[in-house]
């Protein structure tokens, strides 16, 4: 009956629940009140560096907790690193009593280790994880506890796989797939998150403007439907996407880029100033006018853009105020001869019938 219980429990979490970290701590809950370990440990497989790292843990407290909570383990390292490796569990009711895993609990006397459960959690032949229990009371628990708990391993795997599906739909859903960029619908999510951080951090619906907050770069390439017209579509796509990738290298990860349709980006520049942003965006434009694309088709073109800035809040109060304001720089730039940068002064504002200037009204 204890054991139905914990599988209903488990259960009932994985259908209520898509949120990956509530799912391991209902499931680890129930396993820690049945198994009963001195600590227990969750690693999950990093698939980019194939390294273990701490997820959750419990039992480890002081000075013991912090290193732990950092560490890697590489394939093949330590206990969880031998069953993520070999993909088979590791069952050890006495250490003292094991030759082998005695010696390496003697090297290892912060673990203070007695008993070892460790067990791959799997899922369609790849190894997503490793859950470990040390210092269970395996020796008095019955034979079927660990069938027991290889089936909390299998709805730890049903848990991970639909947080990964979950994950990558998340992505797909806020990702241009041209440039890998994000799209225009993540950047209208992500600046009424920046603007309500700024009203929050006021602590007042009246923005101040005085205060800087973030900038927003529209981008524009000139004369791109010559690139179409004359080398077909797939190399403007390749174009877009060699646009998109030096974006992202110029702004580094303290910055967002966008595409906003066509041959338009935008750069979401957080914490910066009027000054700082302005000397991003001329790094943006500079690298575009000097540079050389689609060399891998041996066009080795040159191109030049038409940018606007605009900065929050001294710009626009609102999401759509700054949008409106930074799309009406960039297309001032292309008013003035293209291959520039117009930023958007307060004080000097360009006189230009906005229905010309912007789509944004």
């Amino acid at each position: 009956m204890e054991s139905l219980k914990v599988f209903h429990e488990v259960a009932r979490a994985l259908t209520s629940n898509l949120e990956l970290d509530s799912l391991l701590r209902a499931i680890m809950k129930q396993l820690e009140e049945f198994f009963g370990p001195e600590h227990w440990s969750l690693l999950m497989l990093d698939e980019e560096t194939s390294e273990l790292y701490f997820a959750l843990s419990a039992g480890l407290d002081g000075p013991d907790a912090a290193p732990i909570r950092g560490l890697r383990l590489r394939p093949g390292e330590g206990i969880a690193g031998y069953v993520a490796a070999s993909g088979n569990p590791l069952v050890v009711p006495d250490v003292s009593a094991d030759p082998d895993w005695s010696r390496y609990a003697a090297k290892h006397p912060e673990l203070n280790l007695k008993s070892i459960a460790c067990l791959p959690i799997r899922h369609g032949g790849r190894t997503l994880g490793v859950l470990q229990l040390n210092n269970s009371q395996l020796d008095l628990l019955p034979e079927s506890s660990i069938a027991f708990l290889r089936v909390l391993c299998d709805y730890a795997a049903i848990a991970l796989e639909n947080a990964r599906h979950v994950k990558l739909i998340q992505h797909l859903s806020i990702t241009d797939d041209c440039t890998g960029l994000f799209n225009a619908r993540h950047l209208y999510t992500l600046l009424e998150q920046e603007v309500a951080d700024h009203i929050r951090a006021t602590n007042s619906r009246v923005v101040s403007i005085s205060e800087q907050h973030f900038s927003l770069l529209f981008l524009d390439l000139d004369h791109f439907k010559t690139i179409n017209d004359v080398h077909g579509h797939l190399a403007g796509s390749r174009l877009l996407a060699e646009i998109g990738n030096l974006l992202k290298r110029t702004l580094g990860p303290d910055h967002a880029a966008f595409r906003y349709g066509g041959d338009e980006f935008v750069a979401l520049l957080r914490g910066l100033d009027k000054t700082a942003a302005t000397e991003v965006a001329r790094q943006v434009l500079a690298r575009i006018t000097e540079g050389r694309f689609l060399a891998g088709d041996r066009l080795s073109l040159a191109m030049t853009a038409s940018l606007g800035l605009a900065t929050f809040p001294q710009d626009g109060a609102t999401l759509h105020d700054m949008i409106r304001v930074a799309d009406t720089m960039m297309y001032a730039a292309k008013a003035e001869g293209r291959n520039r940068l117009v930023v958007a002064d307060s004080n000097a504002p360009i006189m230009q019938p906005i229905a010309k200037t912007s789509r944004h009204n």
